[in-house]
């Protein structure tokens, strides 16, 4: 769907008067206040994490049913892959799906939206971070310091159990140090978006001069406990990388970081990430010989967008590290920034805050209107196909209609959804320019109750399209925050 001007101008009015009473009635408290005019604004913060709350309450995410409530039946899908943190594949997934009488969810899920508005420079205009969950069913808006930061959360890690069990409360801290934070906050699952780090820890590598994209890597899992990495296999390294973030593939992503176990560099990579001062990118947990189990790892929203700030690339200070120096977009090369970008651009599977794959469907509902990757679109009759994956719908149309360019990572277990991404206006288009990330955990275990059956062949609907809605609804809030 493309605005008319007069109905953009409508829409953008709307947003201003929806964020001027939300403000005022003290549902958007404002973000720590800031001085430094050239960094981010604190009055636009405040204005955007206001807007962001009421966009992500507006969803009615506690209307999604459930396909395994609580006390159920054990599901009948194949749990091995996800005990040990993997995204499923598209047979295990249509395998899943309908598997159990559904219920409306019994509580709130829990969301972790953060979206940073990015200057021409590529450094933030403004930011906000929003978490929803039993204990934040309105929202909570999450103060941010000058370096996009906060001390006010005190993160816990995921764990299915106790959310299904202890009112979505965690038991386990993910930061130390954070007892007496205001807000309480079990973190999801971050799934496939995960891979951002892998690939950041990758390319260092390959900037350092320890690999080469164009050598060849030899993975051999010999000794695993299971075989969901895959066998023995040699590719080029630039390859392993591009099915890893295009289309999401398990087993290259486990060669990638079996590679970073070779080479010693998982240690220094997550002590540097502290160091960034983004606590909660966290790949922990993985195993040596097949570079599987990422079931430990962590990854907040805004950390997750402040590492895409840093791919993104911007000149001078993005922000400043715990020990005050300054944090560039050099700590990855031009061209290895370059090459992260194209991957991201080229992703496949756009089906969570963007649903451009399914155009033309009446479900999911439209979200961010981006311009699919012409790679995956068949040019004889316009339908997308992904390693697999077969959408079935003529995207032309949104194609004609796109106005931006979405370079993202999209997760998926059964109690993960997620989506993490740079937005660019596409030329002659209404300007934005942001980074949004969506960790959330409903996953393809919860359903819309008007979620129809699939056309035969094609592949399923995964994920709420209450996400799209959300994706939809944030482009408009930037889009019209954006305006001159």
């Amino acid at each position: 769907m493309t605005l008319s001007m007069r109905d953009r101008v409508f829409a953008c009015s709307t947003v201003v008067a929806v964020v001027v009473v939300v403000v005022v009635a003290g549902i958007g408290a404002p973000a720590e206040a800031v001085h430094d005019r050239t960094s981010v604004s604190d009055r636009r913060g405040a204005r955007l994490a206001a807007g962001l709350r009421h966009a992500i309450v507006d969803q009615h995410f506690d209307e999604v049913l459930d396909t395994l409530p609580p006390g159920s039946a054990p599901s009948t899908r194949a749990t091995a892959h996800r005990d040990d943190g993997y995204e499923a594949t598209p047979g295990q997934l249509t395998r899943g799906l309908g598997a159990a009488a559904p219920v409306r969810i019994h509580q709130t899920p829990n969301l972790d939206v953060a979206v940073i508005e990015l200057r021409a420079n590529g450094r933030a205009r403004a930011a906000a971070d929003v978490l929803l969950s039993p204990q934040y069913p309105d929202g909570k808006v999450v103060p941010l310091d000058k370096n996009l930061s906060t001390d006010q959360v005190r993160w816990r890690r995921w764990d299915d159990a106790e959310w299904d069990d202890n009112h979505g409360r965690g038991t386990v801290d993910a930061v130390p140090g954070r007892a007496n934070a205001p807000i309480d906050f079990m973190s999801p699952y971050p799934a496939s978006v995960l891979k951002l780090m892998v690939g950041f820890g990758i390319l260092q590598l390959v900037d350092r001069g320890a690999i080469a994209l164009d050598e060849s890597y030899r993975f051999d899992p010999t000794g695993a406990p299971n075989d969901y990495c895959g066998g023995i296999v040699t590719k080029p390294i630039r390859r392993f990388f591009d099915e890893m973030i295009t289309v999401s593939k398990n087993e290259s992503t486990c060669a990638l970081i079996k590679l970073l176990h070779d080479h010693d560099a998982m240690d220094p990579l997550n002590q540097e990430f502290q160091d960034l001062g983004l606590s909660m990118l966290q790949l922990v947990g993985t195993r040596t010989v097949d570079g599987g189990h990422w079931a430990d790892s962590q990854m907040s929203a805004l950390d997750t967008a402040k590492l895409l700030m840093i791919i993104n690339g911007g000149r001078g200070t993005l922000w400043t590290r715990p020990n005050g120096t300054a944090v560039t977009s050099a700590l990855l090369s031009d061209a290895s920034r370059q090459f992260f970008r194209r991957e991201l651009a080229e992703q496949g599977l756009n089906q969570v805050l963007s649903t451009t794959n399914w155009c033309g469907r009446s479900y999911p509902a439209p979200g961010i209107p981006q311009l699919t990757p012409t790679r995956w679109i068949d040019p004889a009759d316009g339908t997308v196909t992904v390693d697999g994956r077969v959408y079935g719908q003529d995207v032309r149309p949104c194609q004609a209609a796109a106005e931006v360019l979405y370079l993202h990572k999209t997760g998926l277990t059964d109690t993960s959804g997620n989506d993490a991404g740079i937005v660019r206006s596409l030329p002659g288009k209404p300007r934005r320019n942001y980074i949004v990330v969506v960790h959330a955990n409903l996953g393809d275990r919860y359903i819309d109750a008007n979620r129809p059956a699939d056309p035969p062949g094609v592949y399923p609907v995964a994920y709420t399209e209450k996400y799209g809605r959300l994706g939809r609804a944030i482009d408009h809030l930037v889009t019209c925050d954006s305006a001159p």
